[in-house]
């Protein structure tokens, strides 16, 4: 059976590519393959998610849902937030790059990412509630943290469409481009993070994790514990002695 995700490799960063032709569908295999290809992510140095196709995503294929137990459903959301935790957790920069719809667990699957990017044609939704359903791989939650709890009420509550520039506004889209531009634009920026002090950007990571569970003293707590290990980093050591002797912006970094 074929792969419905899958892991390529450009140099350092890896790319999460949802491939499930004609809708890209979420099936039991689709995730089983997503984190199969998360397994094989050890040593990239970011993550670019993206999908192939005219959509990013229909969703959930909805036969899933059929004849559940209870029992069943539990287990299914806890395979569902591996996925979510899975992203969240790793030691990297992660970019959703998103080009089309993007429905359910595909915008679950981007709002597990550090950033979302979005074509100016991309529609997003939360639309569980046209089969009676909420969100299950924590959506909900995660539109909660990036644009307040009035906004997830609103989102989810109302199974609506909602396009970039709206999601942008309300800071769940971090950036939308113009169609043509989104895929170049994206994967450059990709690059980008895959060949930067990976230590520092997962310190960043961490530092604003500590900010959303602590509030901004409990960063402030937790920044010198985080921040004061880069000080023995390969990258930085090097980074300092290249500013130093050749200028700023002409350091290479290891991501050691």
């Amino acid at each position: 059976m074929a792969e419905q995700a899958r892991l390529e490799r450009d140099g350092d960063l890896g790319v999460l590519v949802i491939d499930h032709q004609p809708l890209n569908l979420f099936t039991g295999q689709m995730v089983s393959d997503i984190l199969a290809a998360l397994d094989e992510a050890d040593g990239c140095r970011a993550l670019l998610v993206r999908a192939e196709g005219k959509y990013f995503t229909g969703g959930v294929d909805v036969k899933v849902f059929k004849g559940l137990s209870e029992a069943d459903a539990a287990q299914l959301t806890a395979d569902l937030l591996r996925i979510t935790h899975r992203i969240e957790e790793l030691p990297i920069p992660t970019l959703a790059s998103v080009h089309a719809l993007c429905l359910t667990a595909g915008l679950e699957l981007a709002l597990a990412c550090d950033m979302i990017w979005a074509s100016e044609s991309a529609r997003f939704g939360l639309v569980e509630t046209v089969i009676g359903l909420t969100p299950l791989m924590g959506g909900t939650q995660r539109i909660a943290e990036r644009a307040g709890p009035a906004r997830a009420r609103e989102l989810v509550m109302s199974g609506g469409l909602y396009d970039a520039a709206t999601l942008e506004r309300w800071n769940v889209v971090s950036r939308v481009l113009p169609d043509g531009e989104l895929a170049g634009e994206s994967l450059a920026f990709a690059r980008s993070l895959a060949e930067g002090p990976t230590r520092a950007h997962d310190a960043t990571k961490r530092i604003v994790r500590a900010y959303l569970d602590r509030g901004v003293r409990g960063a402030d707590e937790a920044t010198a514990g985080i921040g004061a290990p880069l000080f023995e980093t390969e990258d930085l050591r090097r980074a300092v002695e290249t500013f130093l002797t050749e200028g700023p912006g002409n350091a290479k970094f290891s991501g050691q």
